[in-house]
């Protein structure tokens, strides 16, 4: 979506989900003059156009959502000045935003900060520089690449994050007119382009959402079959479920998804892609909350991302953390509880506990939910899961 603001002509967007975070968004970049309108009654396709009136993005907006920073690159590279709120978002770290600032400020941008805001500014158009990136960043390797694509000459970002969502990015811009080599790999190249123009462009299927669901099904003991997800994107998901006892086949339209015998303890540590993901180490954790034996999830990404465990232990888990490490022992059963989600993922794993435990349990503060999953209870409730959201 923050593609948007490198031209001037549309860019249509299909297979948007309904989330909360692209209403954010939303409303962020028609703060910055960008007309976001859906073009399907689903809201599933979002057509994005219009001409920058206005480089600040501000506190009240930003704070929702960490992704706000996006608009960064994109606007020093079109507008050559901008006024970013420092962004919030779940809170499972600290996530400096310094890669962001150190690679711009290599292709000639300027920063100040000033009460909670960064002023940055361009003399003329950005230049292209050699970056590396000390470890691997999925944000900053988007900003800078958005910035990099109207900037002067070649910029070459080494150690380049390699998810998938940054691969979807990097198809988009090309289908705008960008330049843009070794997509897919850790090494990015880009030729700037004086202008970029319009384009239509399908958004991925979620990985998360994926892994997510398939740790639903494994931990209910149920089959579930994932339309339209992709088994290439899963990254080391799939061998770490696979070890731990699920079945995931292959179709032509998605994947099949089952528990066999039983679960059994399978170690994990979160690394960038293609590694084990973080977004999935709480999802990971309930399931291994019921398996057999013990096992390990280290969190080498984020040092506060094991907030759900007091809540899971609630629950009748047996879960120690030590360090950047947590013991899981599994337990024959679970109990529902009351419990309280901390963060996005974290919503999710105790969704997850709650199917596979006996009796009630109620999840609070779910707002979180609603920026990652769509209709989460929905879908859920398709696949026989007991399960309802209470106003209030």
């Amino acid at each position: 979506m923050t593609a948007g603001l490198l031209t001037d002509e549309r860019l249509i967007l299909s297979n948007v989900p309904r989330l909360a975070d692209i209403q954010t968004m939303s409303l962020l970049l028609e703060q910055h003059g960008i007309v976001v309108e859906p073009l399907s009654d689903d809201g599933r396709i979002l057509s994005l156009g219009g001409t920058i009136r206005n480089s600040e993005a501000p506190y009240d907006i930003v704070r929702k959502m960490r992704a706000s920073v996006l608009v960064l690159g994109p606007l020093l590279a079109r507008a050559g000045e901008t006024r970013v709120s420092l962004p919030g978002g779940c809170a499972i770290g600290t996530r400096p935003i310094d890669l962001h600032l150190k690679g711009l400020e290599q292709m000639g941008a300027r920063f100040d900060l000033d009460a909670g805001y960064i002023d940055g500014k361009t003399t003329g158009r950005l230049r292209g520089a050699n970056i590396v990136f000390p470890f691997v960043s999925v944000g900053a390797t988007e900003n800078l690449l958005m910035a990099a694509v109207l900037a002067d000459g070649r910029t070459v970002l080494a150690n380049a994050a390699r998810e998938p969502e940054v691969a979807d990015l990097a198809t988009c811009l090309v289908a705008m007119g960008a330049r843009i080599e070794g997509i897919g790999s850790d090494t990015l190249v880009i030729e700037g382009v004086q202008r970029l123009h319009g384009a239509e462009h399908t958004i991925i299927p979620d990985r998360i959402e994926t892994g997510s669901y398939a740790c639903a099904a494994a931990i209910s003991g149920g089959s579930v079959f994932l339309r339209g997800a992709r088994q290439d994107h899963l990254g080391a998901t799939v061998r770490v479920l696979r070890e731990a006892g699920v079945e995931i086949l292959e179709e032509a339209d998605g994947l099949l998804v089952k528990r066999l015998n039983g679960l059994h303890g399978a170690d994990v540590m979160t690394e960038p892609y293609p590694g084990f993901p973080t977004d999935m180490q709480a999802q990971y954790m309930a399931l291994m909350s019921v398996a057999e034996g013990a096992s390990m999830v280290t969190e080498t990404i984020f040092e506060n991302r094991f907030m759900h465990v007091p809540e899971l232990n609630r629950m009748g888990a047996r879960i120690n953390v030590h360090g950047a490490s947590a013991i899981v022992r599994g337990v024959s059963s679970l109990s529902g509880a009351p419990v309280m989600a901390t963060d996005l993922r974290a919503s999710l794993s105790l969704i997850l506990a709650g199917l596979a435990a006996h009796g009630e349990t109620i999840v609070n503060r779910v707002y979180h939910l609603d920026r990652g999953y769509e209709a989460v209870e929905q879908k859920l409730a398709l696949c026989g899961a007991d399960i309802e959201r209470i106003p209030g």
